[in-house]
């Protein structure tokens, strides 16, 4: 038994059978899908497990491996496969806004089963409750005593199918997860695994039983994306290789939790020159001072901003960052962040364009590569 207000580490995931909470996954890596690419794949990871330093090198072959796994099932949209591996990289949280069809739950289950860790799934639905997915103390009449039993949270990689499904109340238990990697039940607080990754999705057309994500929510979340229709050469390749079988099965790891947690520290050691970093910040500020904004970037979207543009910068090859990094990652951070006003709205003016704007507005540095 922990006593009240005590840190306690705990790293099984929640039990299924609730009827609420998700059903927890563990996904192996067998080598049944390409055997000479899962032997590379081993191969490649080996340094990271044996506590070899990581380069930049091995860093890139990895992400290529876990892009390449997410395109398998997501066809024609390296774009947001390279968004959605820069916010694993920098250790946030991903909001997958799309309308239905267009592969926004397929995308999050891709990146997850791409990795060997432990996974979870939460379908959100309006009588889903914060226990449900935090977890609950349960009396345990053989000790006298109660004992905790962890959500849904308590995984690597958690998948939130359509959050706005959920009541405010649930979706207020996500808050502490998602910025402290910690959960409280009850006065007593539990860490969460590392690496622990938010992947979440919601239909922003439906909107009849749904709850708006508040502010607060929405500026957890490191970045958004929004999927879109694919082409026509895409989608007919999707037709020609999904129609008889299910990608999504056939998918196997191609590295593990361990080897993305040491990417993830090493892509913190990337050098960012004090121009840069003012940049950043000048571009955040630029939000909070146009008419058109109710409510500009938070100074946690200027942190959010430098961490995605260093992940940005690991997939180029990079050890430091050049504003061309935050030019790259600018409107899946900040867009979702803002708050537009009834005019801007009236006048068709869309988060994404005053993110734009910011950007042709605001000079760019120069010589900000370090000394």
């Amino acid at each position: 038994m922990t006593s009240r207000g005590q840190s306690t580490a705990v790293s099984a995931p929640a039990p299924a059978g609730d009827g609420h909470s998700a059903t927890e996954a563990r996904y192996p890596s067998d080598g049944s899908s390409g055997g000479d690419h899962a032997d590379h794949a081993d191969r490649a990871d080996h340094g990271a497990a044996s506590g070899m330093p990581i380069g930049l090198d091995q860093l890139h072959d990895t992400a290529r491996r876990i892009a390449a796994n997410v395109e398998r099932v997501l066809v024609g949209k390296p774009e947001v496969v390279r968004i959605a591996l820069v916010t694993l990289l920098a250790e946030g949280h991903l909001l997958v806004e799309d309308v239905p069809g267009v592969g926004k739950t397929s995308l999050a289950k891709a990146l997850a089963r791409s990795i060997d860790c432990t996974v979870s799934r939460v379908q959100f639905t309006p009588d889903l409750l914060p226990s449900d997915v935090t977890g609950v103390s349960i009396f345990n009449r053989q000790r006298s005593e109660f004992e905790f039993r962890p959500g849904p949270v308590f995984a690597n990689i958690v998948v939130g199918d359509e959050i706005n499904r959920a009541s405010p109340k649930t979706q207020s238990a996500l808050l502490e997860c998602m910025e402290e990697r910690q959960v409280t039940v009850d006065a007593t607080t539990y860490e969460l695994g590392r690496p622990f990754m938010v992947i979440a999705t919601q239909n922003p057309v439906e909107m009849e039983g749904t709850y708006a994500l508040p502010e607060a929510q929405r500026d957890r979340f490191t970045a958004r994306v929004s999927i879109g229709y694919p082409d026509a050469a895409a989608e007919l390749a999707m037709v020609d290789e999904h129609a008889g079988a299910d990608p999504l099965r056939q998918l196997r790891p191609v590295s593990d939790g361990a080897t993305v947690q040491r990417l993830v520290e090493r892509v913190r050691t990337l050098h960012v020159a004090a121009e840069v970093k003012q940049y950043a910040v000048e571009l955040a500020a630029a939000t909070r001072q146009l008419p058109e904004v109710r409510l500009g970037a938070s100074p946690r979207a200027t942190l959010q901003l430098v961490r995605a543009a260093r992940a940005q910068a690991a997939l180029s090859g990079r050890e430091f960052v050049v504003p061309d990094d935050l030019h790259a990652v600018a409107v899946p951070v900040l867009a979702h962040r803002l708050v537009l006003t009834t005019e801007a709205h009236a006048a068709r003016r869309s988060a994404t364009d005053v993110v734009r704007a910011v950007l042709a507005r605001v000079p760019v540095p120069h010589g900000a590569r370090p000394r």
